[in-house]
């Protein structure tokens, strides 16, 4: 049975205390409640959760620092990543799931051949496409929770961005990285982005403050646990998960070292326009190419027998 031990109105204060509690190996699960959060755990867990986060707060109470404004409202940010996983479930109701002859998969999906052969565009159409409706809807929550944190932190333009750049970012990465077959769908990449640029603003906030050793090991840590707890399941694409870490790791590093202050309205609301040109642009440019069909089906024992599963083209559950 799980107990509530913390709650609070702020999302950025809420994924610091997951972070605490993912670097300690401690099971925990953040849940919305109204304009806030609640951190539970299990019962069994309690004490030592609530040591682990007494000392967090008593090691932050002692080292000087700056508060970090937030960007937006927990309203607004709430709001921007609810609008985001409910454009994923609506595309997918356009799209549906692969099908022979599909267009959208044939010429969106993240074939690694295609990409590294002049055909970039993919690595963004890719992050709209899923294999099945648990596929949409796990990333779609996904989405929905993490996308308000970056959100309240950077700003609606700004966060919804670099997210979206990370997600890319790490289908470009892949794609050149893996066997030349590989296909992969998702905006999985684009949430393990979301996952790295947090970990790297808690590295290095938008206003410099002294911040113990430890903490900058524990959010490393934690990162690495939670790609080791959502990003290695079977058929799950591991390496574009991991460079979807990476990814978001280096602009949210950027992005904390160069913005000393949140962009103002008119830069935030003009960076959503231009997310959601280059998502549009990304997809006429797929649609304007002439059909190629999806990359020939990884080949186990001398013949065909993959299938799309979560991510990625897998072979009864294993990576191709």
């Amino acid at each position: 049975m799980d107990r509530l031990i913390r709650a609070t109105r702020k999302a950025t204060q809420a994924d610091e205390w997951a972070l605490v509690l993912a670097a300690a190996g401690i099971p925990h699960r953040l849940e919305p409640d109204g304009a806030g959060w609640t951190l539970l755990v299990p019962a069994a867990e309690a004490p030592t959760a609530l040591a682990a986060l007494d000392a967090y707060d008593e090691e932050a109470r002692r080292a000087p620092h700056a508060a970090v404004p937030d960007a937006a409202s927990p309203r607004l940010a709430w709001a921007a990543g609810i609008a985001a996983g409910a454009l994923l479930l609506a595309f997918f109701a356009v799209t549906g799931p692969p099908a022979a002859g599909s267009r959208w998969f044939e010429q969106g999906a993240a074939s690694a051949r295609h990409i590294v052969r002049g055909e970039p565009w993919r690595a963004v159409t890719a992050l709209t496409l899923h294999a099945d409706a648990v596929h949409v809807a796990g990333n779609a929550v996904a989405t929905a929770v993490l996308l308000p944190a970056v959100v309240q932190r950077l700003g609606v333009g700004c966060g919804l961005g670099l997210v979206l750049l990370a997600g890319a970012a790490a289908n470009l990465l892949t794609a050149m990285a893996h066997d030349p077959r590989h296909v992969a769908v998702g905006a999985s990449t684009a949430t393990f982005g979301a996952v790295g640029i947090l970990a790297a603003l808690r590295l290095l906030p938008a206003r410099r403050q002294a911040k113990p050793r430890w903490k900058r090991w524990m959010v490393l840590a934690a990162s690495l646990v939670l790609l080791s707890m959502l990003g290695t399941s079977p058929g799950a694409d591991i390496l574009g998960h991991a460079f979807g870490l990476l990814a978001g790791g280096a602009l949210g590093l950027v992005a904390g070292a160069v913005l000393r202050r949140p962009p103002g309205a008119v830069i935030q609301s003009s960076l959503v326009v231009l997310a959601a040109l280059v998502v549009l642009g990304c997809w006429c440019l797929a649609l304007a190419g002439l059909p190629a069909g999806l990359p020939p089906r990884p080949v186990v024992g001398g013949r065909p027998v993959a299938s799309w599963r979560g991510a990625e083209w897998t072979s009864r559950g294993r990576s191709s």
